[in-house]
């Protein structure tokens, strides 16, 4: 076939693969069947460093920048329409936030202890900024911009003193990022696995605005259409190796770490999310090469958000139904039930979180095949 798009469909068939396929992977991290034993690319970096995991959630906020490039076009070329816009991408970006609080505060609502930062709220606030960055400034801005953010965060890290801690460090609970968010929530209203910092913190937001930034101006050049679809994937890939690059060489000095959401990180992953998606681009939309894959791809994806919370709700609902006299919990009975008792411990908990996505396949399925999207 000619190298030209295979369709023209209302949506970019390649970006909600690559969102669903982002929001299945969030589901089975977040849900294995024993946090005790986990295969090691299903877990974090414990520090520095980058495993397959800590790829997700740059991914996704990479795809939010793509989307808004395609949901705000039309409105960013008529002035008179800002102002409604920004409306539209404020309230949304409230929905996340509220969503996030929720998720936190369920299902017993200790407002005293909420954790405030979060996923949610790092999305909402990533959504909220770039939606006004593509609205107001130009490509030329955006990327100033973005060089601002990583070199400006990286100053800010790694030669700020902390106050009550001397010289800058990039430690957990003694970096910059630390220091601010204990001072602005207070220990209590942040990570319970910690308490002293938080992997979702206020400053880490800047950098990952960053991330949300390079998924903009990727949508902008995937919008080009006097280039050749060819030339576009071409291209893309040699950004994606020239992100990479960079990203590995400034990790020298200022390591990657996705914890303190680094600009080498911001790099790194960046470069690794414009690859992929010039591939799905290549292949769904220009090639028009579909099968189980995609469909899996597009059936998380068009209601991902809403996946991403329901299945938070559901694993803390089951977390809190006591089914036996130990006071042992539903989630824990089925999985004692249906899995320890046929793997391997490594293995049962894998199996349990590839039943979760699977189950949430099926429900999304439905909602596909009805035409029922939820929009947040």
């Amino acid at each position: 076939m000619p190298l030209a798009e295979a369709s023209q469909p209302a949506r970019l068939i390649s970006l909600d693969v690559f969102r669903g396929l982002t929001v299945a992977a969030m589901i089975l991290v977040n849900n294995p069947g024993d946090w005790g034993h986990i295969y090691a690319p299903l877990e974090h970096a414990k520090w520095h460093g980058c495993t397959p995991t800590d790829l997700i959630f740059p991914f996704f906020l990479f795809i939010v920048g793509v989307s808004i490039s395609y949901a705000l076009s039309v409105a960013r070329q008529q002035p008179a329409t800002h102002g409604a816009a920004m409306l539209r991408v404020l309230r949304r970006a409230a929905v996340l936030f509220g969503l996030g609080l929720l998720m936190a505060l369920y299902p017993k609502f200790e407002f005293d202890t909420v954790r405030v930062p979060g996923v949610l709220a790092r999305i909402s606030w990533v959504f909220l900024v770039c939606g006004i960055l593509f609205l107001k400034t130009s490509r030329r801005q955006q990327i100033g911009l973005l060089i601002v953010l990583l070199v400006g965060y990286n100053v800010l890290l790694q030669l700020v003193p902390v106050p009550g801690f001397g010289p800058a460090n990039l430690e957990p609970e003694t970096n910059l990022g630390a220091w601010l968010d204990r001072a602005v929530f207070s220990e209590a209203h942040l990570w319970k696995q910690s308490r002293t910092w938080d992997p979702e913190g206020l400053l880490g937001t800047l950098p990952a605005i960053a991330t949300g930034l390079i998924g903009m101006l990727v949508g902008q050049y995937l919008r080009r259409r006097e280039l050749e679809p060819v030339v576009r994937v071409a291209q893309l890939f040699v950004a994606a190796t020239g992100l990479i690059v960079a990203g590995l060489i400034w990790n020298m000095w200022f390591p990657i770490n996705k914890s303190l959401w680094t600009s080498s990180y911001v790099l790194y992953t960046g470069g690794l999310a414009t690859a992929a998606l010039a591939l799905l681009y290549w292949l769904c939309d220009v090639q028009g090469r579909r099968g189980w894959w995609t469909s899996f791809g597009q059936v998380y994806g068009v209601n991902a958000i809403t996946v991403f919370f329901l299945s938070g709700i559901v694993a803390k609902t089951l977390g809190a139904i006591k089914v036996t006299a130990a006071e042992v919990s539903l989630k824990t009975w089925l999985y004692n039930t249906f899995f320890t008792p046929y793997f391997s411990s490594l293995n049962a908990s894998l199996a349990g979180a590839l039943v979760c996505v699977l189950i949430w396949f099926g429900v999304l399925w439905l909602m596909y095949k009805k035409g029922v999207i939820i929009k947040v």
